[in-house]
């Protein structure tokens, strides 16, 4: 049985775990508040810059002549952009994606396929290095505060790998964000843009249509690679948006589990400490009786 010293100890130990984690989840919640501001800007350039790529896609009917969109003879391989964050104790948020990630190989590798990984976040680049993957690219330090640079550099080299034909597929792997408590896989493709993106509105066109200069072929072969870069970036601030609430809520249960134990820590010293008076009471009676 433990004693007396043995349980203020671990009550002692308990309450500075949950200082800490109550710390954290402080920190994690201002960190979400940022990254919702920041995914709430977007989506009115995102929005206005699909709205314009339809309108050009009614003009420009040649498909094919896009490379973003023209889909290769044959399919060889498929690179998996996978986004993780660069620290843990954020629940299963990097374990769900990594799981996601493994399931898409192995359904690659089913089908005769080759796979290129390319991963963001130290803990992605880390759980595949150790399971013995190749990683054709990497990058990390961009979960906490993901910018437009960042997006840009990996669509860069994303594209590379498409128009190259160097992969016939790109799929993008993250967490989507939806609540502090909730954050759902996502697995899409990015590479070849699926036609329903940009065609979606073909077949009603608008009632205004703009000038456009050079023409609108030229144009949209210009903002497709936009297109890409900014679904990357979307999906950064989504990922980084839904570490942070993963985090925020790990840590909250975590401060709530230390107050549990606390209090059963505290019944079992008071416990012990009724019996150890129970103890000496009993003592001091019979050695009054002895005496007496």
């Amino acid at each position: 049985m433990a004693t007396l010293q043995d349980i203020r100890r671990r009550i002692a130990s308990t309450e500075n775990t949950r200082k800490i984690t109550k710390a954290m989840e402080l920190v994690s919640a201002a960190k979400l508040r940022r990254a919702q501001t920041r995914m709430e800007s977007l989506r009115p350039y995102a929005g206005a810059m699909v709205e314009m790529m339809r309108d050009l896609a009614t003009f420009a009917v040649e498909k094919n002549s896009f490379a973003l969109l023209r889909e290769h003879d044959s399919a060889k391989a498929e690179a998996l952009l996978v986004i993780t964050g660069d620290r843990g104790l954020a629940g299963a948020f990097n374990a769900n994606v990594l799981r996601a990630c493994l399931v898409a190989g192995h359904e690659l590798e089913g089908k005769g396929l080759d796979r290129k990984l390319l991963v963001v976040g130290k803990k992605g680049i880390g759980t595949l290095r150790f399971r013995g993957l190749a990683i054709e690219q990497s990058w990390s330090g961009k979960s906490d505060r993901p910018t437009y640079a960042d997006a840009e550099a990996i669509a860069h080299h994303v594209i590379d790998l498409y128009t190259t034909e160097q992969v016939d597929r790109v799929r993008l792997i993250y967490n989507h964000f939806k609540s502090s408590v909730e954050q759902t896989l996502m697995s899409v493709q990015i590479l070849p843009i699926e036609p329903q993106e940009i065609y979606a509105g073909e077949r009603e066109r608008p009632l205004v249509t703009y000038l456009y200069e050079p023409d609108e072929a030229e144009i949209l072969a210009s903002l497709l690679p936009r297109y890409v870069e900014i679904a990357i970036f979307r999906a950064l601030l989504e990922s980084s948006a839904s570490e942070q609430g993963a985090r925020m809520t790990a840590m909250r249960n975590a401060s709530e589990s230390a107050d549990d134990m606390i209090e059963d820590f505290t019944l079992s010293m008071n416990r012990a400490r009724q019996a150890s008076i129970t103890q000496e009471i009993l003592e001091v009676v019979a050695g009054a009786e002895a005496l007496g």
